[in-house]
């Protein structure tokens, strides 16, 4: 008879082998649903909606060569390849922009849906699709039949997220026009300064408080009554989506410049485009070339460059004539109007009492109760106030947003710049783009070049929309729009060039008003001296500017920081390698991580200074570079506000104060020797996944990146957000085009095509993004044959 122990010991044997071959079991299933959902490279697939068949080359990186026979044609392939590469991200977009996220993440993603509810950006898609022209409507149709071909065949194994999610829903073609709608949103943030603004009305005097951020005076290039309360007002900001937390995009972005063909070594026009916008992986860009057959009375066309997943159209790219860039004006498009309430349900006008506009919208949460949330509109926009749970109960504020107004048109106008064979007809077609507010810069073959502002700018009753304005009487209101012949365009300049890096695009003062506020023309100012250092320029010359890492930002404030007396300790170690530094932001060099250390302390410094509370107004360079000017202009700002004395001695000992602190918190993070310390230490490139990098393991596994140099000022953005130097935001496309050859295309994105972690596409652009490729190339070549092929795709019609 078997003794007890012994059975015991066989059963626990057997547990133990029927838990292993349940976990390989498993193991192995969550693989293979993993690896049904890798995209197909090749094979014939059948697609509703075509007329004829399209075939699909791609290249050894996944970018695809679209052969068609017409455009829609095209869109509807486009549309199959985002969905096969890029379906979880369709579906953030659309989530994102309709206020869904919270169905997928739980509570997470409640500020953002909030917000996004209480815009109305999904009713104003809608609107704006019923009211397009019936062949860019055309275009919207097929891209969504291609999208939803892919998910008819694929369902749940769509992408690798949708095992855990659940199917997608079916792609409507109005969606496709959120993506302009969050774009809008995010590039244009004026009524958040003005909130911050407010917060601190009550604080600084009027002339402090104009001087957070200094009235731009550089030649450029091309009353509160009713205010509610401060406590409220910090509590609305806390409410509001934020940059890099929960928002998609920051608020500044991109290069753009262009070379004429006097000044090409091609003899044709030159134009070089890198947008710089929050990283994520995948990027917001999918790399593609078109090429449209002749048709009777038509000849073939071509299309290249970046498409956006989401959207039917090549967002930055070229045709056969014309190429294009886009970069942000940050001309002022948005107010914040404050509100008079007439009993509970209505609203002071300059007509007597008028009722809310009011809807309910109910937010599903992953986990939790759904909830619902009250909408009110005035006749200004959303009430945005009503984010704070606890609002005040005399006034309430709106917003309007130029980005929200009825017959946005900017479909039809991507669409039509997206056909335009001329100079001329480029300028039509940014007419027709009504928003966002940007600079779009055109290179044309035989035509020249020019720059065009897209965007409804509001022409104002009173005011410089610098603060929130009463909305009860009509003093602030917007009365229309300024005519778009009437915005300061620029074509074909004397020099031969045009250049932006979202630096002010014309001279102080002059009209139309655009705004009051705008960034530093450091980038500019660094493009014009790279151009102007030879006369003709090689498409190769434009791609290495796109990755110079001089500041001159820093070259601007080196002067203070050499001129104080040497500190005593690691802070003199530390002054003393700036003493030589040229300002250039290399990743192998300690001077830029000192150097951007330095200059955050020391206007965090000059803000506590003049009253400012801890994070009630984010420093800026523009600031600093007031406060440290040469002219002491801003040298109030380097001692107590109600301590008199002289000012510049005072600002020496601010730069001191902040250099000693600065190097004493990095000597923690990097160690005690400075000469070892290293930017890309601290300037890492961080391309992450918006789900997966809120787990631990799978986002360490799925993270893209590496070392990176430049920062916010340089031609080769190195955004940063937060309280580290990580690298968040930059040029996640670089793009040159040559109008000389149909060839003349080359662009890289800073991850892959792929949006599978899985894919062998999913990251390998990243290294030449980086500067690591073996063969130094800096850009990759969308010629219409690639040079070795990745797989040949051919959908049918079915």
């Amino acid at each position: 008879m078997q003794s007890r122990p012994g059975r015991l010991r066989r059963f626990f044997l057997r547990g133990v082998i029927a838990v292993l071959i349940l976990a390989l079991l498993t193991v192995v299933a969550v693989g293979g649903l993993l690896w049904g959902t890798l995209p197909p490279q090749s094979g014939r697939f059948a697609l509703a909606g075509l007329s004829v068949p399209v075939d699909i080359v791609q290249d050894e990186y996944g970018i695809p060569r679209i052969s068609a026979a017409n455009e829609l044609d095209a869109a509807e392939a486009l549309g199959w390849l985002h969905a096969r590469d890029r379906m979880f991200q369709l579906e953030a977009l659309r989530r994102g922009a309709s206020g869904r996220l919270s169905e997928l993440t739980g509570p997470a993603a409640l500020r953002l849906d909030r917000f996004s509810r209480t815009l109305g950006l999904a009713q104003s898609a809608r609107a704006d699709y019923g009211a397009l022209p019936a062949d860019t409507r055309a275009m919207l149709d097929a891209y969504a039949r291609g999208v939803n071909g892919w998910l008819q065949t694929r369902g749940r194994l769509a992408a690798p997220e949708f095992i855990a999610l659940g199917a997608p829903e079916p792609w409507e073609p109005w969606q496709s026009l959120l993506w302009a709608k969050v774009m809008g949103l995010w590039l244009s943030g004026n009524w958040r300064l003005e909130l911050e603004r407010a917060r601190l009305a009550g604080i600084l005097t009027p002339e402090r408080l104009a001087e957070l951020w200094p009235a731009d005076e550089s030649p450029g290039r091309p009353d509160l009554a009713g205010l509610p309360d401060a406590a409220h007002l910090a509590r609305l900001a806390a409410a509001v989506p934020t940059f890099p937390v929960d928002a998609p995009l920051p608020s500044t972005a991109s290069n753009a410049w262009a070379v004429a063909a006097e000044r090409s070594t091609t003899g044709q026009p030159l134009l070089a485009s890198d947008p710089h916008l929050g990283f994520q992986a995948p990027i917001l860009w999918y790399l593609a070339r078109i090429e449209i057959a002749a048709m009777p009375g038509q000849p073939a066309r071509m299309l290249a460059g970046a498409t956006s997943p989401g959207v039917p159209f090549v967002v930055i790219g070229r045709n056969d004539r014309v190429a294009w860039g886009f970069t942000t004006t940050h001309s002022d498009t948005q107010d914040v109007f404050i509100e008079r309430l007439a009993g509970p349900d209505a609203y002071q006008t300059p007509d007597g009492p008028r009722p809310f506009t009011s809807r309910q919208e109910r937010i599903g949460i992953r986990g939790q109760d759904a909830e619902v949330l009250t909408v009110r509109e005035t006749r200004h926009g959303p009430v945005v106030s009503d984010l704070d749970a606890t609002p005040p109960g005399d006034t309430v504020l709106a917003v309007q947003m130029a980005n929200l107004a009825p017959g946005d048109t900017a479909a039809a106008g991507l669409h039509a710049l997206n056909r335009a064979t001329s100079l001329g007809s480029a300028r039509a077609a940014a007419a027709l783009i009504t928003a966002p507010a940007q600079n779009l810069m055109v290179a044309a073959r035989d035509g020249g070049i020019g720059m065009f502002l897209t965007g409804r700018t509001p022409v104002r009753r009173a005011g410089d929309g610098t603060l929130p304005a009463p909305g009860w009487d009509g003093s602030h209101d917007w009365t229309g729009w300024i005519p778009f012949d009437a915005m300061p365009h620029v074509e074909n300049p004397p020099g031969g060039v045009l250049a932006n890096a979202n630096n002010r695009v014309q001279r102080a003062g002059a009209e139309p008003y655009l705004g009051r506020d705008w960034f530093g023309d450091w980038r500019f100012r660094r493009i014009l001296d790279l151009l102007g250092q030879r006369r003709h320029h090689a498409p190769d010359d434009l791609a290495a500017m796109q990755r110079d890492t001089v500041s001159l930002f820093a070259r601007d404030m080196l002067p203070v920081l050499r001129a104080i007396p040497r500190p005593p300790g690691a802070a003199g170690a530390a002054r003393d390698l700036l003493l030589g530094w040229d300002g250039d932001m290399l990743a192998s060099a300690p001077q830029p991580l000192i150097f951007n250390a330095w200059w955050r302390v020391a206007a965090d410094m000059a803000l506590a200074m003049g009253g400012v509370p801890e994070g009630a107004w984010r420093a800026t360079p523009e600031f600093l570079r007031f406060v440290l000017a040469r002219d002491g202009a801003g040298a109030h700002w380097c001692r107590p506000a109600d301590e008199a004395g002289p000012a510049p001695q005072a600002c020496d000992a601010l730069v001191a104060r902040a250099l000693e602190q600065a190097v004493a918190t990095l000597s923690e993070q990097f160690g005690p020797d400075i000469a070892a310390w290293r930017w890309g230490t601290a300037h890492v490139a961080r391309f992450e996944h918006p789900l997966l990098r809120l787990i631990p393991l799978l986002r360490d596994w799925t993270r893209i990146g590496g070392p990176t140099g430049g920062d916010d000022q340089t031609i080769s953005r190195g955004g940063m957000g937060g309280g580290d130097f990580a690298h968040v935001q930059g040029a996640g496309l670089r793009a040159v085009f040559d109008l000389a050859t149909p060839d003349g295309v080359a662009a890289i994105i800073g991850t892959g095509q792929s949006g599978h972690p899985l894919s062998t596409h999913w990251a390998d652009q990243n290294p030449i993004w980086g500067g690591q490729a073996p063969d130094g190339a800096l850009l990759l070549p969308l010629a219409p044959v690639p040079a070795q092929s990745g797989g040949l795709l051919r959908l049918e019609p079915g």
